[in-house]
């Protein structure tokens, strides 16, 4: 089976590796491809993985399956110019990560060229986990292309929902999280690197996610919120003037000092007199006052 690949960057590289070990016939456009010494760092990309790199049609004809791995912010311009070599008998799989709504219109742009548009959404770190990166697939046709990326390719894809736009939503609101967390893990590394502790600040908390089972910690720290928010917030004030002081613009944690501030003002005090037993409580809580129109 022949699968080209429209940018070949971490993500291209790391599946090629899957697909190539099941005999797939690789092909690849990208965008170095048509720069001085690009062929090269493609190659190098490669390493030792046999890699058509050709240009944009040649990698699009004959190919089963393509997959669009670009940048984001060219996703859909990526589709428009694959659309005039597309057949009916082709699938396009979007892996990039874009709202839902970008995958819908993805979808209209592939439409008329007769082959099969799947969304797909990638998550976890291509870096850590490589090939064996969790893949959702969505809309009419990601039943097929589980049994086709994961059964015969390799792939660690599965299919999520008939519905374009769902395996996206998935994505980007874990990004939530995972984005999140990473930018609030550089915040506090740099502060500590400025005040001198950050390995016993990196050992405390790897210690406490080790230990202790992360859903029960987390769930913690969301059924303790509706009690605990006032204090939170006021130690979090401190901890804004602390990372000032040490130079460090507190750009999550005035945000997190934000975030508690609120929750004073939404009346969580008045309506948890004791910690609830679960977070379900919490979470319905806000999700019904963060609704447009209510109070902030």
């Amino acid at each position: 089976m022949r699968v080209a690949f429209i940018g070949y960057g971490e993500v291209a590289s790391a599946f090629s590796a899957a697909l190539a070990a099941r005999g797939a016939e690789i092909a690849a456009y990208d965008v170095l491809f048509e720069q001085p010494g690009g062929l090269d760092r493609l190659r190098t990309r490669a390493s030792a993985l046999k890699v058509e790199f050709c240009s944009l049609q040649d990698a699009v004809r004959g190919a089963r399956y393509v997959l669009s791995t670009v940048t984001t912010s060219v996703a859909q311009e990526a589709a428009r110019r694959c659309v005039p070599d597309l057949v009916a008998g082709q699938t396009y799989v979007d892996l990039n990560a874009t709202d839902p709504g970008i995958k819908v219109e993805i979808e209209r742009i592939i439409k008329p060229s007769g082959a099969a548009f799947v969304e797909g959404a990638v998550l976890g770190a291509v870096g850590v986990t490589g090939a064996k990166t969790e893949i959702l697939l969505g809309g009419p046709n990601a039943q097929r292309a589980e049994r086709e990326l994961a059964g015969e390719l390799g792939l660690n894809a599965r299919f999520y929902s008939p519905d374009i736009g769902k395996a996206s939503m998935f994505k980007m609101l874990r990004s939530v999280f995972s984005k999140g967390l990473e930018a609030l893990l550089i915040e506090f590394l740099v502060a500590g690197e400025r005040a001198g502790i950050r390995d016993d600040l990196w050992r405390e908390v790897t210690e406490l996610m080790a230990n202790h089972p992360f859903e029960k910690t987390a769930s913690n720290w969301v059924r303790s919120h509706a009690t605990a928010h006032a204090r939170r917030y006021h130690e979090m004030k401190q901890v804004a003037i602390v990372l000032r002081q040490l130079g460090v613009e507190p750009i999550v944690t005035a945000a997190t000092e934000a975030f508690f501030e609120r929750s004073g003002s939404l009346g969580l005090q008045e309506r948890f007199a004791a910690t609830p037993p679960t977070m379900d409580e919490v979470v319905r809580f806000f999700n019904e006052r963060l609704t447009p129109g209510k109070a902030k």
